[in-house]
C-alpha cells in the first residue's frame, strides 16, 4: 500500500523540479540546444551524466519509498534535482514527467546465458545460443505488446499524484541503437563472429540480413500501432546529446509519431578492431535500411571511429557523430569539420581513478577545445561507472569543463 507519507514525498520532490523548470535559464538552454542541433556556431554544450556512479551518488539508502515503481519515481526526480545543484552545464530540466508505457519485447527467440564474475556491475561472459549456422532458423523477429489496462493505471496514479504540480506525459523508448552487431554478437559469441566473418562469411551475412528484416518489420509495426514516442525534446538521444529539434515535428495522421519524425541512432562497439572496409561489409550495409527510416541520426558510442568516417558519411540524415575518448582527435576535427555534430566523450577515467587531477582534467579539455575550434562540440562526460566514491570529483570536473568553454570562446 502506498502511504500518505510516500505521496507528501513525491509532491514535496515534484513541486522542487517545477521550480526550476521555471528559471528562465531552462529557456535558454533550449534555444542553444535547438541553434546547435541545426549546426549553428556556438559555443560548445556540455552535459554529465552519471550512469553507474549514480549509485554513489545517490545511493538506494536515500530513497525513502518502498513500491518499486515510486522508487524509480523517486529516483528520476531526485536525479533532476542532483542535476540541477550540482552540474553547471547545459542540462535542461523541464516539467514534463514521463509515464512509460507497459510494453514488453520478447527476444529473438533464443535466450542467452549471462555469467557474471561477481555482480552484474562487474564483467561476465555469456553462452551463445547459436552454436551452429543451422541454428539461425530458429529465430524469429521480436514482437511488442502493450497491456492497456496496466499502462492506463499507472498513468492514472501518475496524474493523481502529480498531475497538478507536472505536466504528466505518457512517453515510451523501446530501443537504444540499432547496430544490429551487437546482438548478433550475443547470438552467436563476440569472437566466433570474427571467426566467421574470415571462415563463413556468408553465414554472416544471412544472419546480418536477418536481423536487420525482422527489425524493420518490429520498427513498422510500431508505427503502424502508433506506439512511438517523440524523441526531439529533451531527451537523450544517441550516445549522449539532447534531442531538441525543430527539423522534427510528427506530422502524422491525429498527431501520430512517425519514425521519420525521430533520432535514430546505430553503432558498432564490438568491431571496434574489424577494418573499414569488414564494418562497411558486414555490418554498415545492413544499418542503413534501419536508419534511412529516421529523420536525422546519431552514429557511435565507445568505438573509436576516426578512421572509419570515411565510410560512415554515407550514413543518411547523420547528424551526430561520437568521439570517444580512443578517438585521434585531430583527425576527427579535420573530417567533420562543422557539417555533423562532434559528440566528443572525455576520458571517463580521470573520475575513477584513485586520486583526482584537476590541473591534468583542465589541461585535456583546454587542449581539445583549441583542436576542434570551428566545428559544433558537445562534451558529454559519461561511462562513469564509479566515482571512487568522491561525488565532488564530478562538481569539481563539470566547473573545469564550463570554465574552459567560456575560456574558448572569450
Amino acid at each position: 500500500m502506498i502511504t500518505l507519507c510516500e505521496r507528501t514525498l513525491l509532491r514535496d520532490l515534484a513541486q522542487r523540479v517545477a521550480e526550476i523548470a521555471a528559471q528562465p535559464q531552462q529557456e535558454e538552454k533550449r534555444r542553444r540546444w535547438y541553434a546547435h542541433n541545426r549546426l549553428e556556431h556556438g559555443r560548445p554544450m556540455v552535459l554529465c551524466f552519471p550512469e553507474g556512479s549514480w549509485e554513489e551518488l545517490l545511493p538506494e539508502s536515500v530513497l525513502e519509498t518502498t513500491d518499486p515503481l515510486l522508487r524509480q519515481w523517486e529516483h528520476r526526480l531526485r536525479t533532476q534535482i542532483y542535476t540541477a545543484a550540482h552540474f553547471p552545464g547545459d542540462h535542461v530540466v523541464d516539467r514534463a514527467f514521463r509515464v512509460d508505457r507497459v510494453c514488453p519485447t520478447t527476444d529473438w527467440g533464443l535466450q542467452t546465458t549471462y555469467i557474471y564474475s561477481s555482480t552484474r556491475r562487474g564483467a561476465y561472459v555469456w553462452d551463445a545460443p547459436i552454436k551452429e549456422p543451422a541454428d539461425l532458423e530458429r529465430l524469429h523477429p521480436p514482437q511488442t505488446t502493450c497491456d492497456e489496462q496496466a499502462t492506463q493505471q499507472r498513468l492514472a496514479m501518475a496524474q493523481d499524484f502529480l498531475g497538478d504540480i507536472l505536466d504528466v506525459e505518457l512517453r515510451t523508448s523501446h530501443w537504444w541503437t540499432m547496430g544490429l552487431i551487437g546482438e548478433l554478437a550475443r547470438l552467436r559469441g563476440l569472437q566466433q563472429i570474427m571467426l566467421d566473418m574470415m571462415d563463413n562469411p556468408e553465414f554472416v551475412h544471412r544472419a546480418m540480413r536477418f536481423l536487420m528484416e525482422g527489425r524493420l518489420q518490429w520498427l513498422q509495426s510500431l508505427e503502424d500501432r502508433n506506439l512511438l514516442s517523440p524523441n526531439y525534446g529533451n531527451d537523450y538521444v544517441g550516445s549522449g546529446g539532447l534531442g531538441f529539434s525543430d527539423e522534427l515535428l510528427a506530422s502524422g495522421n491525429n498527431g501520430s509519431v512517425r519514425l521519420c519524425d525521430l533520432w535514430g541512432f546505430a553503432e558498432a562497439q564490438e568491431i571496434t578492431d574489424v577494418s573499414p572496409a569488414m564494418h562497411d561489409e558486414f555490418v554498415l550495409t545492413y544499418q542503413i535500411p534501419l536508419l534511412e527510416r529516421f529523420g536525422l541520426n546519431c552514429y557511435g558510442c565507445c568505438e573509436p571511429l576516426h578512421h572509419k568516417l570515411g565510410i560512415l558519411f554515407k550514413v543518411p540524415h547523420l547528424r551526430r557523430i561520437s568521439i570517444s575518448p580512443w578517438c585521434d582527435v585531430r583527425i576527427a576535427a579535420e573530417k567533420l569539420g562543422d557539417r555533423y555534430i562532434f559528440s566528443w566523450k572525455p576520458n571517463p577515467a580521470h573520475l575513477a581513478a584513485v586520486t583526482f587531477d584537476p590541473d591534468l582534467v583542465r589541461r585535456y579539455i583546454r587542449e581539445t577545445l583549441a583542436i576542434t575550434r570551428g566545428c559544433i562540440v558537445e562534451m558529454i562526460l559519461k561511462d562513469t561507472h564509479t566515482c571512487n566514491h568522491d561525488p565532488q570529483r564530478f562538481d569539481q570536473w563539470m566547473q573545469i569543463a564550463c570554465e574552459e568553454v567560456e575560456r574558448a570562446v572569450a
